[in-house]
């Protein structure tokens, strides 16, 4: 599928709304150790686009997620919005966190027990100012209302005087989600936004997630470490490891024929694809402070493991040759593989 604006513009048409290029992020241990967090990352969301981030844990996608709205300072690359790159002054951050809204996985830690609902979606508005600023001249309880009712809690009145722990997980959720549309922002970065909710409940989140891109033009970013949960929501997915992208592409191509060998492990495992046999991967994310040459999967690959990449005459170069870095392309599926490469050129 291809996201449209609210206008019927293609996404992959537009200029990137948020972008990364060249992404490097770095932390110091506490012996010393330089963790290279993200390295040399390019990614790109459009108006009315919603990309998945995918993953094991410590691959590197909430890092790049909080770099992408100033939470992290990059060690090098840059990251733009609307074709500039980011001001990282308290009052560009300021403005970017109004227009870039992160929505996180667990609302029960998230919204403060002590707050009504009511008090929990205004915070923002009192913060940004933005009732005076209401070009329509509206109160801030109209505003609050109309973001709990965008976010499916209606009637929004009844919530007012309701506390976090008076509410479902669902409701929480969506608590959550009407803080951040409350801003009226243009991209929403929700990180693992299910991972915490019941089944019968999931659906309903993802579901209003593309009803706000459709009705909004809003552009998603999620992170998440369920490729189902891709296949059901993504225009595109970037399949990340180790703090690079391994393969990206529109979600149809990457899900039904997936080629990185990483990809189809996390992809064998989802329940709702019959067709391929289970892969268990062996051992853990290699410590970002030791980095492996060449492929940085390679020391968990199954097709080292299995003879593969011997046999296609390429298991040196698993081990021991760079990979060119993935550029932020909406269109075609890329991948990041010797052996996907050499069975290409054959």
């Amino acid at each position: 599928m291809t996201a449209a604006t609210p206008t019927g513009t293609p996404a992959t048409e537009q200029r990137p709304t948020l972008e990364a290029n060249g992404l490097a992020v770095e932390f110091t241990t506490r012996s010393g150790a330089v963790a290279r967090a993200l390295d040399d990352v390019d990614v790109s969301v459009r108006p009315g686009e919603i990309l998945a981030l995918v993953g094991e844990s410590g691959s590197g996608k909430t890092t790049l997620a909080r770099t992408l709205i100033g939470l992290e300072r990059p060690a090098a690359g840059e990251v733009r919005w609307d074709g500039a790159g980011l001001d990282y002054s308290a009052r560009g951050l300021k403005e970017l966190r109004r227009r870039v809204q992160m929505v996180l996985q667990d609302a029960s830690s998230s919204l403060n027990p002590r707050h009504t609902v009511y008090d929990s979606v205004a915070e923002g508005l009192r913060l940004h100012r933005l009732v005076d600023r209401d070009p329509e001249g509206r109160s801030e309880a109209e505003l609050v209302a109309r973001a709990l009712a965008s976010a499916g809690l209606r009637p929004p009145e009844s919530l007012f005087l309701r506390y976090p722990h008076e509410l479902s997980g669902g409701q929480r959720q969506r608590v959550l989600i009407a803080g951040a549309l409350a801003l009226q922002p243009e991209l929403l970065i929700a990180d693992e936004p299910v991972s915490s909710l019941d089944a019968s409940i999931r659906g309903e989140i993802l579901a209003l997630l593309l009803k706000l891109r459709e009705e909004m033009g809003l552009g998603v970013l999620v992170v998440t470490h369920d490729l189902g949960l891709a296949w059901n929501i993504a225009d595109r997915i970037a399949v990340m490891y180790l703090g690079r992208v391994v393969e990206s592409g529109r979600t149809e191509d990457v899900l039904a024929a997936p080629q990185h060998p990483y990809t189809q492990a996390l992809l064998s495992v989802v329940p709702e694809i019959e067709q391929l046999e289970p892969v268990v991967l062996t051992g853990e994310i290699p410590d970002p402070t030791r980095i492996p040459g060449g492929c940085r999967f390679h020391p968990r690959c199954p097709a080292l493991a299995d003879g593969s990449a011997e046999a296609a005459g390429v298991a040196a170069a698993c081990a021991g040759s760079p990979l060119p870095v993935l550029p932020a392309e909406t269109v075609g599926h890329q991948v990041a593989c010797h052996l996907v490469a050499a069975r290409q050129d054959g």
